[in-house]
């Protein structure tokens, strides 16, 4: 009754279409309209959204004419969008969670029922980012691998060595917290080296405590990793327990099941959504940047920052304006030799190229059909890094043999193409004549794409193989930049001897000291992961090992991944290879490696070498992975297995051995390598539908740790005030029932002058928190040694931490330091504080505070951290030449200006000096995009823009943010805001 009220007083319920089933839809097409068939697909979901939710207030009729006329309003109108459901990661979810929680304080405080305060669109969040890597198998008990890269092994080949059986797994092992192990484990001698003999001595190799250096079984590593991310986070998990049982429309998946990219692309997308007898399209906003990923299956979605999906959540649309769709046509066929990993990162070069920043992307043309589902959800997890809002696979045939792999009964696909086609959303890419039009056709060739890796500093900067050992040496030579390191040629040939293991080995700039197999991003293409598999067979079987020292690891995206690579049998190489299973959830990606070992770090510093990290992740921004090693490359798991064997990034695969065989004979990467019809086939072995049953299986089962927490069941949360985890925000504090008159900025001075390409991660607090800094100097007040810091992931619901965090960067660019740190400069006084610090005295005396920056401030992944920690640092307003799109949003979102300097200026051609008083008038009437003037203390002004985008941004920034503005709502409305009846109102 309450679906056909609704239809009733809808009005597009004359599109209301019924399937064979008899299910009903809204169907665009009956509006008859000749432009509906000629909307990018990406467009047609929007369009279907806004008639589906159009309620004459958030969405009206407007709003789906201007999206209906795409081709005339795309960078025009801005239209809302409400996506089907939202996606939290527990390091973006919590303080969302945390916000909500507090929000239900501050209505309880006005009177109002805090059960009114709840998520209106459906929620999961998912925890999978607090694993770190506690064990891993950080020496391999055999005998160091002369190196096919390292030019003080080329001259000969090694000496054969008889091989000495190492010690069997499963005895005694290093147990407890870090700094203690059990008496038996520490008695053990260390395994003598040596290369197994044969195949079966690879279950006996052991994996060992990187503290102690003793054995731990290989199955333990894991649980042992598991266990200390459990302990160490059981307050976080003991609040998103009371969450799953406190608040309406929110489902936890516990850790130890996947990743969010994961768990999103396998359990949670349904590519069509059926709720009360109605029939739409999945979509979803979700608060990691890589929620694109879903756009391989033909689901719109992207990554949103923490208050945008607090606003999602609470029933507030998503606002955009209606975006250019570049056509990406894929042509060609793709090189043999070429992973997934290849076609992304050439796609990204040339996506990157075009300046699509903030477009939609949509793939069509012959070659798509040549990309399978894993392959499409691999090239739209970088959308991100060209900078493009989502990366759109429409469906296909491809798309549906996906999903029936992936266990969707018959029935399921059956409703899913009927509906699809019903509604014009299925392609067919061979028959042009289905090719919609476009803002602009981008053409790539898919047959050029060779072999790269990416790096050393940013994922766009691309090398391919073939050249990698010179573009290293040219980096040696370069100027420090994104590119160069500026090392003199008398250093460059460096050697730096040191002992490890009781052995000596060298060190060179291009040293390998980590190689991490990340399948976060990739693993949804289990091909790229049967590659390095297989290559580690390959490998194994032909005698050649990784260097003992490096820090090796293989953190898969969800159990699936170790399901198949066991069941195809290559599980144990990789381990032999030192590429053990460390746990399920982010590691080295974000900054959670663990440390290496003390005798590499010297002989890093007293060489000063530029060392290297290879990865086949997503992020590896300069100093991210471990502050000691400065060049970091992205690249395919085949890839990181090859150089983690090679020991160094300088080597010309086509040119040097890899290394040699027992008898001396020179093994190249091609001899290794395996055929594509050689993973094809293992892939069809071994990627079930059983491997999704299983995956079903956990998520519904849980783990006993989970399982077994206990939470109250109260409706408000009982914070812990002794809890340095989870803490209730000041964001509510003094929250008022009426809006504050706008409040002008006077006499404020600049916390921070910034230049260009400040990312989110020289804003945003990551990975471990630093013993010199200020959030150290609070944990330690609260009486919490090193050791028990944890990362600032995992502390994200502790305000008093992250903010302490923000700009907390040692590579952060402050003018007014001159060196990069987490420092700045207080004017008053003249002296160099932490950010913190300096942001403190300053509030203390009651000086507003501004950002003064240069191009592309904030670019990076998505945080809402970066837009919370200023805003408690004081922070009113970030002067900058131009914003990522997201991270003005995230501003407005918490009560931010963002102004931007006037075409053709900037600080210095204004000629400021970032120590004048800066003031802002606001007026009393404040409208979108307005022209504000800004006065100095020197006596000069000078014009900004205002970058509001509508009228709904200019009603949060006068609410104080959108939380302040939310929770007025409810006070107000009371009922009539839980039932989604907010009204916007402003000033």
């Amino acid at each position: 009754m309450a679906l056909n009220a609704t239809i009733k007083e809808h009005p597009y319920a004359h599109l209301i279409d019924t399937l064979p089933d008899g299910i009903k839809f809204y169907n665009p097409r009956k509006l008859g309209d000749p432009r509906y068939d000629k909307l990018p697909l990406s467009i047609r979901i929007l369009l279907e959204a806004a008639i589906r939710n159009c309620d004459g207030f958030y969405t009206k009729e407007e709003d789906v004419q201007n999206i209906l006329d795409w081709q005339q309003q795309q960078e025009k109108a801005a239209v809302p969008f409400s996506p089907a459901r939202v996606l939290l990661q527990d390091f973006t979810g919590i303080p969302a969670m945390v916000d909500l929680a507090a929000m239900r304080d501050a209505v309880a405080k006005h009177g109002v029922d805090p059960d009114l305060v709840n998520p209106k669109c459906p929620t999961d969040l998912i925890v999978d980012h607090s694993l770190q890597i506690d064990y891993s198998k950080c020496a391999i008990q055999n005998a160091p691998n002369p190196g096919g890269g390292d030019s003080s092994n080329q001259s000969q080949p090694p000496p054969r060595s008889t091989a000495a059986r190492p010690p069997s797994r499963g005895g005694s092992h290093c147990g407890g917290q870090r700094g203690s192990c059990s008496k038996a484990a520490c008695s053990d001698p260390p395994a003598s080296s040596g290369r197994p003999t044969s195949v079966q001595q690879i279950e006996n190799t052991p994996l060992l405590c990187p503290f102690h250096l003793q054995p731990v079984s290989e199955v333990e590593t894991a649980l042992k990793n598991q266990e200390m991310e459990l302990q160490r986070n059981k307050e976080r998990l003991h609040f998103f327990k009371w969450c799953s049982k406190a608040f309406k429309n929110v489902n936890v998946v516990p850790p130890d099941v996947g990743t969010i990219h994961q768990v999103n692309l396998e359990y949670l997308s349904r590519v069509v959504q059926v709720s009360d007898g109605l029939i739409y399209p999945d979509s979803v906003v979700g608060t990691d940047s890589h929620t694109t990923m879903i756009n391989g299956l033909g689901i719109l979605g992207w990554g949103v920052g923490g208050i945008e999906s607090e606003a999602v959540m609470l029933g507030q649309p998503v606002s955009l304006t209606l975006p250019q769709v570049m056509g990406c046509k894929l042509v060609g066929s793709i090189n043999p030799l070429a992973t997934s990993i290849d076609i992304v990162l050439g796609i990204t070069k040339h996506l990157r190229q075009a300046g699509i920043s903030g477009k939609f992307v949509e793939f069509f043309g012959p070659g798509v059909s040549q990309l399978s589902a894993p392959d499409r959800t691999t090239i739209a997890n970088m959308c991100p890094e060209y900078n493009a809002t989502v990366s759109f696979f429409p469906v296909d045939h491809v798309t549906l043999k996906h999903f029936k792999k992936t266990n969707f009964t018959d029935e399921k696909l059956e409703l899913l193409e009927s509906y699809m086609k019903a509604v014009n959303l299925f392609r067919s890419y061979e028959e042009s004549s289905e090719d919609p039009q476009f803002s602009e056709v981008i053409e790539i060739n898919l047959s050029s794409m060779v072999p790269h890796v990416s790096g050393p500093k940013r994922p766009q900067d691309r090398v391919a193989i073939s050249s990698m050992k010179d573009d290293f040496q040219s980096c040696l030579n370069e100027k420090v930049g994104f590119k160069g390191f500026h090392i003199s040629k008398e250093k460059q040939d460096v050697r730096i001897p040191f002992l490890h293991g009781g052995q000596e080995y060298q060190l060179a700039h291009g040293s390998v000291v980590i190689a991490a197999v990340i399948s976060c991003t990739n693993n949804c293409n289990p091909s790229v992961m049967l590659t390095a598999g297989l290559m580690a067979k390959k490998a194994v079987e032909a005698g050649l090992v990784v260097k003992p020292y490096i820090r090796t690891s293989l953190a898969p995206g969800s159990g699936m991944v170790t399901h198949y690579l066991n069941a195809s049998g290559v599980l144990p190489y990789f381990n032999q290879l030192g590429f053990e299973v460390i746990g399920y959830g982010c590691a080295t990606c974000v900054g959670n490696t663990a440390p290496l070992p003390e005798a590499v770090v010297d002989a890093i510093k007293k060489g000063d070498l530029v060392a290297c990290g290879v990865l086949s992740g997503n992020r590896h921004f300069e100093g991210r992975l471990c502050d000691c090693v400065r060049a970091n490359y992205l690249a395919s798991p085949p890839l990181v297995v090859a150089y983690a064997i090679a020991g160094t990034v300088g080597i010309d695969f086509e040119k040097e051995p890899l290394g040699w065989t027992s008898e001396g004979k020179e093994v190249y990467l091609r001899d290794i390598w395996p055929s594509r019809e050689e993973v094809q086939q293992t892939e069809e072995d071994t990627v079930i539908s059983a491997i999704f049953k299983d995956l079903r299986r956990r998520l519904e089962k849980g783990n006993t740790f989970w399982n077994k927490i206990e939470c109250p069941d109260s409706v408000v949360f009982p914070w812990d005030h002794k809890s340095t985890y989870i803490r209730s925000p000041p964001f509510f504090s003094k929250l008022s029932k009426d809006i504050p008159p706008p409040q002008s900025i006077e006499n404020a001075h600049a916390l921070l002058f910034l230049g260009d390409k400040v990312t989110t991660d020289h804003i945003s607090p990551a990975g471990s928190i630093s013993r010199v800094s200020a959030a150290a100097k609070y944990l330690q007040s609260k009486r919490l040694t090193p050791r028990e810091f944890n990362s600032y992931g995992a502390r994200r619901g502790n305000d008093a931490v992250m903010t302490r965090g923000t700009f907390a960067s040692i590579k952060l660019h402050n003018r007014f330091i001159g060196k990069p740190g987490p420092k700045t400069l207080h004017i008053p006084s003249g002296q160099t504080l932490d950010v913190f610090e300096a942001a403190d005295r300053y509030q203390r005396d009651g000086t507003p505070l501004i950002i003064l920056a240069g191009k592309d401030y904030g670019s990076g992944n998505s945080r809402d951290w970066v837009a919370k920690g200023p805003y408690l640092l004081g922070v009113r307003a970030v002067i900058a030449e131009s914003f990522e799109k997201l991270h003005k949003s995230q501003l407005v979102g918490m009560g931010i200006m963002p102004l931007q300097f006037v075409s053709g200026q900037n600080a210095d051609t204004l000629e400021l000096s970032g120590k004048e008083r800066f003031s802002v008038a606001l007026p009393e009437s404040l409208r979108p995009r307005q022209q504000l003037t800004v006065r100095t203390s020197k006596g000069t002004s000078f014009s900004v823009t205002a970058l509001f985008d509508s009228e709904v941004d200019v009603i949060f920034f006068q609410h104080g943010g959108l939380l302040r503005f939310v929770a007025r709502t409810v006070v107000e409305n009371g009922p009539a805001a839980a039932a989604g009846e907010q009204q916007l109102t402003s000033v």
